[in-house]
């Protein structure tokens, strides 16, 4: 008998929220929020994005999966990490808060193994599931997911609306990935290493979160983006 997608899904996030190793050497928290801004200067050189980098200003968070990796975590499986930074007060931009999110298939494009993504958070309601312990993107938690295509023009249009947008890239090139039915969750045990006590995505994202100096790079990126 075959396990159904969602429980596929689900039990790949639990495992990769058990894993204490991976990719990172080091501090797998500092190398990852690094990677992120490494990801987002990828997404300002993007010239496909035209005015879609209007999203930016507008969304109300942003996750950063600077690797998602095809088939590298589970048989048919697929997965990466990834931090959510939501915006505080002046137009700026608060604490990173880490994530796992994994899935059963991401849909990428045929011969495709990785890329990096960055999602908008467009919504209150789409930002309110991230807030949850565990989410499932898609109509199960009823939120619209649009991608950037491949044209700055399609990507501002297919994004009107959406509670949550996907820009992805692979090797400089649009990736065409889908999210949907991919679940997300907090990875806890990173959040409370990288500020050095426990800590809950809503504390770390409220104007009374803790902070840490390692994400200023990535916060004046994300303040940057034109």
């Amino acid at each position: 008998m075959f396990a159904s997608p969602k429980l596929v899904a689900i039990t790949l996030a639990s495992t990769l929220m058990l894993s204490t190793t991976g990719a990172f050497a080091g501090s797998d928290e500092s190398n990852l929020v690094e990677r992120a801004r490494i990801t987002i200067d990828d997404l300002k050189k993007d010239k496909e994005l035209g005015n879609a980098v209007e999203l930016m200003h507008h969304a109300k968070g942003v996750m950063i999966v600077p690797s998602l990796i095809k088939g590298g975590f589970f048989v048919g499986g697929e997965g990466g990490e990834g931090v959510l930074l939501t915006r505080g007060s002046a137009n700026g931009w608060g604490n990173p808060a880490f994530y796992t999110l994994a899935s059963a298939s991401f849909g990428l494009q045929v011969g495709l193994e990785q890329a990096e993504l960055v999602v908008f958070v467009m919504s209150d309601k789409a930002m309110a599931a991230f807030m949850q312990d565990e989410f499932s993107i898609g109509a199960q938690a009823g939120l619209a997911v649009g991608t950037l295509g491949s044209t700055g023009e399609g990507a501002t249009t297919g994004a009107l609306g959406a509670d949550i947008v996907v820009w992805s890239s692979a090797g400089g090139a649009y990736a065409g990935l889908t999210l949907d039915g991919s679940v997300i969750k907090p990875r806890g045990s990173w959040n409370d290493a990288y500020y050095g006590h426990a800590e809950t995505v809503s504390h770390i994202e409220s104007s009374h979160g803790s902070g840490n100096a390692g994400a200023d790079g990535l916060r004046i990126a994300l303040a940057t983006v034109r």
